[in-house]
């Protein structure tokens, strides 16, 4: 059988127990294509299964096989196609985000190596307008955004909305989503992103590190918090700042004091993230015109792997870190 470059994670740790090894190469099942991977992006559950979901209580953690390969996002070639497989032939450019959800005990897509092998009902057409480490940066961020905006209603043309963690992944492009449905956005980040959040087009900007943020927001229809608080209560630090009869769209956990939602009539509104080739076929037009970008904060070869977990680590991030195959 033919081998690839894989990053495994043979125990649960930091960037230590990442490792590139060969290991066999998948094939096409059926509804599946193979895709040649040439970018895989890294997303914040990549860091999660690798140190074992320490952040969670033991009872909420999801059992990992190990040794596991960690990524879902993907920009590639395909190399070969599966039964019934009709949408995509060999030789076409696609993305996606790869079977995620749910957390499979085995990396959701694994796609941090040189090829992995997805259903196509994940993946679209790469948009012509990006290359493969632009794409690969795209799909779990820019599908978070969008299905927040559009299915969990997060955004309301008209509203004012704040978004926390506006430079990040999922941050610069909700910033994009919400300004294309009509919304005023107040984003929230360090003072060093905000050239680059001003030429995103944001009405109005805050930096945490300067003033009191909460203070310096004023009011909002709507947060969309992409910084959120595992354990404990950072995150309803925001409530001030929203209306009575608001809402609150946390994007990583978060804790909200229920008794003072239900006072104010304050609604929580939000909705994991899935794969949806259909979903990304609608972000490419945005691509495509030029109303959309993506930006990356650093790539790193697939050698590489334990210094972008590394960069991952150190946080502060504005966009996304790439892995390419590149030898």
């Amino acid at each position: 059988m033919s081998t690839m470059r894989a990053v495994l994670v043979f125990t649960s740790g930091g960037p230590e127990v990442v490792r590139v090894e060969e290991i066999d190469r998948p094939t096409a099942g059926v509804g599946e294509v193979l895709i040649e991977v040439r970018a895989a992006g890294m997303n914040p559950s990549d860091l999660r299964g690798r140190n074992g979901f320490a952040d969670l209580p033991p009872q909420y953690r999801p059992s990992i096989a190990r040794p596991s390969v960690p990524g879902a996002d993907v920009s590639g070639v395909v190399v070969a196609v599966g039964a019934d497989v009709t949408d995509f032939e060999v030789g076409d450019d696609v993305y996606g985000l790869v079977r995620f959800p749910p957390f499979d005990g085995r990396g959701h897509g694994r796609t941090h190596a040189e090829y992995v092998n997805a259903p196509v009902a994940d993946l679209a057409p790469k948009p012509r307008r990006l290359d493969h480490v632009e794409a690969a940066a795209a799909p779990m961020a820019a599908l978070t955004a969008w299905q927040q905006i559009h299915r969990a209603g997060a955004v309301l043309p008209g509203e004012r909305v704040l978004v926390v963690g506006a430079a990040g992944g999922v941050g610069h492009f909700a910033v994009q989503l919400a300004r294309s449905h009509g919304a005023k956005v107040v984003a929230v980040a360090s003072g060093r992103h905000e050239k680059f959040l001003r030429e995103l087009g944001v009405d109005t900007f805050v930096d945490y590190t300067a003033d009191d943020p909460v203070t310096a927001v004023g009011t909002v229809d709507a947060v969309i918090d992409c910084v959120g608080s595992v354990g404990g209560a950072d995150a309803a630090r925001w409530l001030p700042a929203v209306v009575d009869g608001g809402r609150l769209n946390p994007i990583t956990l978060a804790f909200y004091p229920p008794e003072e939602l239900s006072r104010r009539g304050i609604v929580t509104v939000g909705t994991q993230v899935s794969s949806s080739g259909a979903d990304l076929r609608a972000l490419n037009e945005l691509f495509d015109a030029g109303r959309l970008t993506v930006a990356i904060d650093s790539v790193y070869p697939l050698n590489e792997a334990r210094g972008a977990h590394e960069r991952a680590e150190r946080g502060h991030l504005r966009g996304k870190i790439v892995l390419t195959t590149t030898r």
